[in-house]
């Protein structure tokens, strides 16, 4: 890939990682119940789930997806069901403070469930899949070797998630630390749980293009 092509996917892999979405609101969520620290585990999930769908359509089954109606439909609903569970979770989630949030999130939630919800997020994702292959085809050469130009493309989208997912973990965290009473952290909870049934919702309403 020419360094002036992968310039501008750099460029165009920020504008993606920064756009609100499902990914953004499940790094917010981890930040908000984990703490920066733990909940930025979450981001490693997200990563690995952009790879998944990387892969996905460099192997052709992210085509298989986006023109079989069966096969986006069965990835599409999992999606929506699982973004839907998430946020019920969230909302009934107990409000606490984040000291004994993260101690007691550590004994309920180990280190390779949060990689796994993270995952889950952005692989079970049709919407993400039809967006990489409308966008990655622009910035291949097909005269040249594609694998090498595929692990580019991947390390440049997951090396924008790591830093801006990030940095919604940050935040997150940060207002949880700000937050004091029973009332203020049920409220955050449910605003969080509402934003994933909405993102479940938002995904719902993906058709299939053609």
């Amino acid at each position: 890939m020419e360094l002036s092509v992968w310039l501008t996917f750099f460029a165009a892999s920020w504008a993606i990682s920064i756009s609100p979405g499902a990914g953004a609101v499940a790094a917010m969520s981890a930040g908000l119940n984990h703490g920066f620290a733990r909940g930025y585990v979450v981001t490693i999930g997200l990563v690995l789930g952009i790879w998944t769908q990387v892969v996905l359509v460099g192997a052709g089954l992210g085509a298989l997806i986006a023109t079989s109606s069966t096969a986006f439909a069965l990835v599409k609903w999992l999606g929506v069901a699982y973004l839907i569970w998430l946020g019920i979770k969230q909302w009934r989630a107990p409000a606490v403070p984040l000291a004994s949030a993260d101690e007691g999130a550590a004994a309920r939630t180990g280190i390779g469930a949060l990689i796994a919800r993270g995952w889950a997020v952005n692989a079970v994702n049709p919407k993400g899949t039809v967006f990489l292959l409308a966008v990655v085809p622009q910035f291949l050469n097909l005269a040249e070797p594609l694998l090498p130009q595929y692990l580019v493309i991947g390390a440049t989208l997951g090396f924008t998630d790591l830093v801006v997912m990030g940095v919604y973990t940050a935040l997150a965290a940060r207002v949880l630390r700000a937050l004091k009473s029973v009332r203020q952290l049920r409220i955050m909870n449910r605003v969080f749980g509402g934003l994933f049934v909405a993102a479940g919702a938002l995904l719902a309403t993906i058709r299939r293009a053609g």
